[in-house]
């Protein structure tokens, strides 16, 4: 099973649209809203954690971008800054996905971007704050959510 987290930003005249429910429905899609903020006539936008098998998760996601609806993966914000970590390996043992592992015998930390589902827990473990969440208009506006 693919899971992984979405910002998605509706246009205004999409918001009375039952999307959640297409992906449940039409691609066979499991989801957990973790914010979300959609008003009536007004751009919304939502956290969206999507679980399915990968072609059902594009396919789920190019229905939405064909109304206009902007999806953009989370985990794409979270990074590691590779002059500050010293192979530690403390994020490994946190990381629920595998996107942090340790490469035996070599014994480097190895980060990979597309298994992180941006869960955040790898960055306040990190004694040196190697992992980082780069902030952007869409996760300011996740913020403001919460």
């Amino acid at each position: 099973m693919h899971t992984q987290i979405y910002v998605l930003r509706f246009p205004k005249d999409t918001s009375d649209r039952p999307f959640v429910y297409r992906l449940v429905k039409d691609y066979d899609l499991e989801f957990n809203i973790l914010k979300a903020d959609i008003l009536l006539q007004r751009e919304g936008m939502m956290i969206l954690e999507i679980k399915g098998a990968k072609e059902s998760v594009k396919a789920g996601l190019d229905y939405l971008r064909g109304y206009g609806v902007s999806a953009q993966r989370l985990a794409s914000r979270i990074r590691r800054d590779e002059s500050k970590c010293f192979q530690c390996g403390a994020c490994t043992g946190v990381c629920p996905s595998g996107a942090l592992s340790i490469s035996r015998p070599q014994m480097t930390v190895l980060f990979d971007a597309e298994r992180c589902t941006g869960c955040n827990l790898c960055v306040p473990i990190c004694p040196v704050r190697a992992m980082e969440i780069s902030l952007d208009r869409d996760m300011a506006l996740a913020e403001d959510l919460a």
